[in-house]
């Protein structure tokens, strides 16, 4: 029987690996229903298809109708359309230029010291605490510390644009939304919130002295022969907090999740440090932290054979790319040292993943101090997951440490 794969109640036991897999060999281009009749979604399931459709940014647009499947109000499309990840080329190349030398390899690198001392600040608290809820008590900590400084954001709303950047990847879901979910057709979220509070910091930070922050540089940058308006910094911002916090969060509370579940990939990356990079990109494929992004047609396409129309929803569905067997060799297996490992967790082409770098350092480091702060991590209740077709998340994740 086919599973409808957009639906969020399909998610909070998982994703549904073994659908996905008869999909990608029966219907590797798959048209799936979503709320209203009639409505529906192609879902894009093996990585090469995959790859073409992100390569393709002109013939599958992120601009058109934004990148989530249900269908937005005018001002909710209006506001994502000025977030990177939903640009079309050139914009998008516009916005992203001033930025890029900000996020590169070699400045990232320098920033492994404060991140390490962020990460032992975090593991002296839980140690004192003992029996803490990793997701939200550990994990969170590291990205809101991490994307605060870099924005120059005031340390007391850290945790309050935490929550937002939460509720904005995860609406779905009425523990975390905070509203009872009646109505999956109306895609309700945070970014609203998030834009008004990130208009009046811009307002507010346009009367101070320029700072070595990432907000000065965005306010004081040129995008496409224009300075940004606090409006478009609203937007602007929600992205890339959103993406600092929430999907980072996701990763290091997933990536224990799989350590803890495959104890004798803990035990060899416990053995050897250096296996830890390679256990971060298997944490990405193996657990990614969101589960497609929405395309656009803007004209007639065919794709694996099959006809699109011009208008239609295509979903890239990471959750499937990521475990394509004509790409991954036992591809349901949690390998530490899997080489090579092409996963597509930061998307690809014209819209990778502009924080990559931060986020793997983030990774590696966060990982490196837990195991050598703690000799013994043991998981006291199962795991809950979030209730998204969006974000393949933990919302809860009970461990007992010991040093």
């Amino acid at each position: 029987m086919a599973i409808p794969i957009f639906d969020p109640d399909i998610y909070v036991d998982g994703p549904p690996h073994e659908e996905l897999e008869r999909l990608r060999r029966e219907e590797p281009v798959s048209w799936q229903p979503l709320y209203e009749e009639g409505d529906g979604c192609w879902a894009v399931l093996r990585h090469a298809d995959l790859v073409h459709v992100a390569r393709e940014a002109r013939l599958f647009s992120a601009e058109e109708g934004g990148v989530v499947v249900e269908d937005l109000a005018p001002d909710q499309l209006a506001m994502m359309r000025n977030m990177l990840l939903a640009m079309d080329p050139p914009r998008h190349q516009d916005y992203r230029r001033p930025l890029a030398p900000s996020f590169t390899r070699k400045v990232i690198g320098g920033m492994e010291d404060r991140v390490r001392t962020i990460c032992r600040e975090i593991m002296d608290t839980a140690r004192e605490r003992r029996e803490v809820e990793f997701v939200h008590e550990v994990c969170a900590l590291l990205p809101s510390q991490v994307i605060g400084e870099l924005m120059g954001l005031p340390r007391e709303d850290w945790p309050r644009i935490h929550e937002m950047a939460e509720r904005n990847t995860s609406g779905q879901d009425p523990d975390i939304s905070g509203y009872d979910v009646a109505d999956d057709r109306e895609l309700r979220n945070a970014s609203m919130d998030m834009a008004m509070y990130a208009i009046q910091f811009a307002a507010d930070r346009r009367q101070q002295p320029v700072r070595e922050d990432l907000t000065s540089l965005i306010l004081g940058s040129d995008f496409g022969g224009k300075e940004m308006s606090d409006l478009d910094f609203g937007s602007f911002f929600v992205q890339l907090v959103t993406a600092g916090n929430d999907t980072t969060k996701t990763m290091l509370s997933s990536g224990l999740e799989a350590l803890l579940d495959h104890p004798e990939q803990l035990k060899a990356v416990r053995s050897d440090p250096s296996l830890i990079g390679g256990a971060v990109e298997e944490i990405l494929r193996w657990a990614n932290p969101l589960h497609y992004f929405r395309r656009t047609t803007t004209a007639p396409v065919e794709l694996h054979g099959v006809p699109i129309e011009t208008g239609q929803k295509v979903a890239m569905f990471y959750t499937s790319a990521n475990r394509d067997e004509a790409v991954f060799d036992d591809p349901h297996a949690f390998d530490i040292r899997r080489d090579p490992n092409p996963h597509v967790s930061f998307g690809i082409a014209e819209h990778f993943c502009l924080g990559a770098h931060l986020a793997r350092l983030e990774g590696r480091v966060f990982f490196e101090e837990l195991l050598s702060a703690f000799g013994t991590i043991e998981q006291t209740d199962p795991a809950k997951r979030t209730r998204s077709n969006l974000n393949n998340a933990l919302k809860s994740l009970p461990v007992r440490l010991a040093a």
